[in-house]
């Protein structure tokens, strides 16, 4: 999938508050700690043949950078935006500057919960979303990003 050999660089970005999984209501998202969802993502990751990263920030121009670096690099991404994902048009334009697969993810399902949950300013420059399958939603990502990388022998 990397066009060299090796496993294919792919970030799981993920914004504020989901470095507290676990212990952030559960009720909604789960019991999986932050370090099971990174080992999760890594895991499944190198059985795919990616080499994944896992970032996490309460910043929002930390996450903007973060973007722009997978722009430049042609780095494919799973994002899970948290709260900015409702009203962070600056990291909507870092997104729209994609040039691999985005893949916007949510642990929970948007729709279900409170209504200003129901706009994503990043799922119409998103690949994709994947959302209300808890910590699958990432492996589901994944998945969905090998998917994607078969099909554009040009990324």
């Amino acid at each position: 999938m990397s066009g060299t050999g090796g496993p294919r660089r792919v970030l799981v970005l993920n914004g504020p508050n989901l470095g507290r999984l676990g212990s952030r209501e559960p009720d909604i998202y789960g019991a999986t700690s932050y370090q099971g969802l990174v080992t999760s993502c890594r895991e499944l990751g190198a059985e795919l043949g990616f080499d994944v990263e896992v970032r996490e920030t309460n910043d929002e121009g930390e996450m903007i950078r973060w973007l722009h670096e997978a722009a430049d690099g042609r780095v494919p991404v799973v994002l899970n935006p948290g709260a900015f994902t409702h009203y962070s048009y600056g990291m909507r334009d870092a997104a729209a500057q994609r040039t691999a697969p985005l893949i916007e993810v949510h642990i929970s399902n948007p729709y279900t919960r409170e209504e200003f949950r129901h706009t994503s300013v990043v799922a119409a420059v998103a690949t994709g979303t994947i959302a209300g399958f808890g910590i699958g939603s990432y492996r589901l990502a994944l998945r969905a990003l090998a998917e994607e990388l078969d099909l554009d022998p040009q990324v």
